[in-house]
């Protein structure tokens, strides 16, 4: 497994239940500033496989960029369910949801 996937599931793994991030931030903090595309094919073929909590990485607007309308409703449900609310839309307040994880050099 390259080193920038490993990253990309750690940080996705350490999201706190309540909060979300956005592929983009994934992919900063991973080391990738342009990978937002890459933490999103990692989100889609690893999820099962790592139990990650996928529901919890929406896109930089805040929305929910799944479009398969069960899926969609079952993030929607999950995030509600951890409280983290959201509009009719599917969109998430970034502004009070948001998780900034602290990175090593941040430490």
């Amino acid at each position: 497994m390259q080193p920038f996937t490993q990253r990309v599931i750690a940080i996705i793994q350490a999201i706190p239940e309540g909060n979300v991030m956005t592929y983009g931030q994934i992919a900063e903090l991973a080391g990738s500033r342009r990978g937002a595309r890459q933490v999103v094919r990692i989100l889609h073929s690893l999820s099962g496989i790592h139990n990650l909590p996928w529901h919890r990485v929406v896109n930089a607007k805040g929305e929910i960029a799944i479009t398969d309308e069960e899926a969609r409703y079952m993030q929607i449900l999950y995030l509600n369910e951890e409280g983290v609310a959201t509009s009719g839309d599917g969109r998430v307040d970034l502004g009070k949801y948001r998780y900034h994880a602290v990175t090593d050099e941040e430490s």
